[in-house]
C-alpha cells in the first residue's frame, strides 16, 4: 500500500534544529559560536580571563596613519651643549682650529632645532636645520654645514 507522506523539509518547518540535533552541524556548535563567542557579559566563567591582564580586549584601539610615516630624529642646541662633554670624552666629537666638530648624522640625528643657547664655537654638520639654529650657531662664531 502506498503511503502519501509529506516531505521531510515541510514536516520540520518551525523546529529550530530541522532534525540535526542540538549541537551538531553548525560548524562551531559545540563551542557555542565562532571566535570569542561566549566571552561577553553573560558568560560569567570567562570574565576573569579577559578582565585584568588584557585591558585592550574590547573595542578598537589606536589608529593606522594613512600615507608614509617619516621618522625624523631631532636635537636641540640645548641638548648639544649638555651632551658635548660626554661626546668629547667618548671621542665622538673632534676639535679643529679652536672649534668643536660635531657630525650629527654619525651621532644619530637628522635635524637641528634652535631651542637653547650656544656658548661654544661649534662646526656642526647635519642633514637639515632650522633657520633659528643656523643664526644662533653663526652668532656664537661657529659654522653650520647642511648636507
Amino acid at each position: 500500500m502506498v503511503v502519501n507522506r509529506r516531505k521531510k523539509v515541510v514536516r520540520q518547518r518551525g523546529s529550530s534544529t530541522y532534525g540535526w540535533g542540538k549541537n551538531k552541524h553548525r560548524n562551531s556548535g559545540s563551542k557555542g559560536g565562532f571566535g570569542n563567542a561566549g566571552t561577553g557579559k553573560k558568560s560569567d566563567n570567562k570574565k576573569p580571563s579577559i578582565w585584568g591582564t588584557k585591558t585592550d580586549y574590547f573595542g578598537k584601539h589606536g589608529f593606522v596613519p594613512k600615507g608614509q610615516v617619516v621618522d625624523v630624529r631631532i636635537v636641540n642646541l640645548r641638548d648639544i651643549e649638555q651632551m658635548l662633554p660626554g661626546w668629547i670624552s667618548a671621542k665622538q666629537v673632534g676639535q679643529e682650529a679652536g672649534s668643536f666638530v660635531v657630525d650629527l648624522a654619525k651621532l644619530g640625528y637628522d635635524k637641528l632645532l634652535s631651542s637653547g643657547k650656544v656658548t661654544r664655537k661649534l662646526k656642526i654638520t647635519v642633514s637639515s636645520a632650522s633657520e633659528g639654529a643656523a643664526e644662533k650657531v653663526k652668532a656664537a662664531g661657529g659654522e653650520l654645514v647642511v648636507k
